[in-house]
């Protein structure tokens, strides 16, 4: 991934066989440069919100409209995975003793399909409803995880139609509707990494916008006098 560019690759041996558009975090919740390995698949995935969305986004709305839940149709559950009632709880209290679940389905915030590479980040890749906003320029919208574009050809890729994995099997999984899980028999690299200068197939160089202001410093330090360190 090249979050500058807000773009995804599949490589092999070297060369680019597949690439998309992709979103990337917002400048305040930038998304992490580091190496993972993508080791398995959920297609049609729930979501349970992150600790941070919990504690930025959903509670201070919760608090606010306990009919949130509803509108974005999510469940509360306790630490054993029971759902709980909306109703019983005190929205006001400081401590927080449930996770927000959201089901399956068109509306769910990771689109159909996620792409795992575990983590320490809680990072990873995924589809998404949101789909207009793969038509902006400047595609900063996540909160750190990458948004892809076209993701079921990526699945594809992923797999490799050499092991059976067609677009029709793909797409079978995914209008079942049922949470599946499918791991990777060979577990793929995958690089988050931020580069505004790249050349194009015509040789030409080309710029991308420094999103995350970091070219800045990285002038700065190379204007810097010439030291030695012992």
């Amino acid at each position: 991934v090249n979050i500058a560019g807000f773009r995804v690759y599949a490589m092999k041996d070297g060369k680019e066989i597949w690439t998309a558009r992709a979103m990337v975090g917002r400048p305040y919740r930038k998304t992490p440069v580091f190496k993972g390995e993508m080791k398995y698949v959920v297609f049609n995935p729930t979501w349970t919100v992150p600790p941070g969305i919990l504690r930025k986004d959903i509670l201070p709305k919760l608090r606010r409209d306990p009919s949130y839940l509803a509108q974005k149709n999510f469940s509360l559950v306790d630490r054993n995975g029971k759902r709980v009632d909306p109703s019983t709880v005190d929205w006001s209290a400081s401590r927080f003793p449930f996770q927000i679940v959201q089901p399956p389905g068109p509306t769910n915030a990771l689109g159909e399909i996620k792409f795992m590479f575990p983590n320490k980040h809680l990072v990873y890749l995924h589809d998404t409803p949101s789909k207009a906003l793969f038509e902006k320029t400047a595609r900063t919208f996540s909160s750190g995880c990458i948004r892809v574009d076209r993701p079921f050809e990526l699945a594809e890729v992923v797999f490799g139609a050499d092991q059976g994995w067609t677009q029709e099997r793909v797409q079978t999984i995914r209008e079942s509707g049922k949470t599946q899980t499918v791991s990777l028999s060979n577990p793929v690299p995958v690089l988050l990494l931020y580069w505004t200068v790249e050349p194009g197939p015509d040789g030409r160089v080309r710029f991308m916008s420094d999103v995350y202001n970091r070219d800045k410093r990285l002038l700065e330090e190379l204007d810097e006098a010439f030291k030695t360190r012992i």
